[in-house]
């Protein structure tokens, strides 16, 4: 099992992320990324980004599947109000 920590550094190190979160439950992650690299880019463009950075833990069986939301700074903050 991978730990969230180490999930967290993967990405940070890889993306330049202005808001990084990440919950479970011990077998199902959540991910909130929010990073100004995924202006202009679908949602799965964003998806599949990150999950070329996280693929040697999907490789090597630590991680089974990560749900994410993947949001500019800007759409962050329309969802805030």
């Amino acid at each position: 099992m991978v730990a969230i920590e180490q999930l967290k550094k993967i990405i940070s190190e890889g993306l330049i992320c202005e808001g990084l979160h990440i919950d479970t439950d011990g077998q199902h992650h959540e991910a909130l990324i929010v990073s100004s690299a995924f202006e202009g880019k679908s949602r799965v463009k964003r998806q599949q980004l990150v999950n070329a950075l996280i693929r040697p833990l999907f490789d090597s069986g630590e991680l089974h599947a990560l749900s994410m939301k993947t949001l500019t700074p800007a759409e962050l903050e329309a969802l805030r109000g």
